[in-house]
């Protein structure tokens, strides 16, 4: 399960359709040439981005795994 915890890394590593996501709300990620290293709580709050449709949207990829 993806949670506000995981870091960015992690999650686009294990969910590479994850990318598209963090693209959608506007984020930096790995892969976009402005990396952030640090968890998906921290980088919403950083870009004013509701943290928990955010987890929500990247759980439905792993379907919560």
């Amino acid at each position: 399960m993806i949670t506000k915890d995981s870091s960015v890394e992690e999650v686009i590593t294990r969910f590479p359709d994850a990318v598209a996501i963090f693209i959608k709300h506007g984020l930096p990620c790995l892969v976009c040439g402005e990396p952030f290293w640090g968890t998906i709580e921290e980088l919403a709050r950083k870009y004013g981005v509701d943290v928990d449709l955010l987890i929500a949207e990247l759980n439905k990829l792993g379907d919560g795994e």
